[in-house]
This record gives structure tokens, C-alpha cells and sequence, in this order.
């Protein structure tokens, strides 16, 4: 079994900065590609960052320029940096993991982490 922790969400004024974390745990398992989505009230999820094993990165075209998404593959952990951040930002963030365990693929999801931008 995989789990996924999330941190970092909150409040913050528009043009803040927020960093999110989303750590995986467990045994047995290699991680492939890792990505951050978002959902707002009443609109479907949406992609924001995805990284891949190798490291390639792709952006929402909403974000680009002001958020950045790495990871560390040590201590298996994703991270999105999010700067000058506006109102239309605000949504539940939720971190995805590709896991390959014995040949098999599967996707992880964490339990969200809300991020509240002010106006």
C-alpha cells in the first residue's frame, strides 16, 4: 500500500506564496511520474503541474511563470512552489503518484490540501 501526505495548503493574500508538499510512503514500489491538480467549487479537476520520472515538467497555461513543481526522489516527496498567487488560484490542491509495484502501474491520489487566495 502507498500513501500520500499532503502539507502546505492555507490562506494567503493574492500575489503570496504557498509551497505544498506531498510525500509517499510504503515499501515495494517505484514512483514514475508525480503531478499536482487542482479542483475549485463547482468545476471539474484540472491538471496544474506534472513532472515525470525524468524530471520533464509541463504547466497549466494558467500557471506558467508562477508556479514550479520539483521533487525528490530520495526522500519521494513532490513539491509546488506557487508564487504571485491570485483569487482564481484558490481550490483543493491534490498530489498524484504513478506507482510501479511487480511490473503493475497504478495512480495514488493524496487527500487534498486547500489553498484560499484573498483579494
Amino acid at each position: 500500500q502507498v500513501q500520500l501526505v499532503e502539507s502546505g495548503g492555507g490562506l494567503v493574500q493574492t500575489g503570496g506564496s504557498l509551497r505544498l508538499s506531498c510525500a509517499a510512503s510504503g515499501s515495494g514500489f517505484s514512483i514514475n511520474a508525480m503531478g499536482w491538480y487542482r479542483q475549485a467549487p463547482g468545476k471539474q479537476r484540472e491538471l496544474v503541474a506534472g513532472i515525470s520520472g525524468g524530471g520533464s515538467t509541463n504547466y497549466a497555461d494558467s500557471v506558467k511563470g508562477r508556479f514550479t513543481i520539483s521533487r525528490d526522489n530520495a526522500k519521494v516527496t513532490v513539491y509546488l512552489q506557487m508564487n504571485s498567487l491570485k483569487p482564481e488560484d484558490t481550490a483543493v490542491y491534490y498530489c498524484k503518484v504513478e506507482v510501479q509495484r511487480a511490473g503493475v502501474f497504478r495512480n495514488y491520489w493524496g487527500q487534498g490540501t486547500q489553498v484560499t487566495v484573498s483579494s
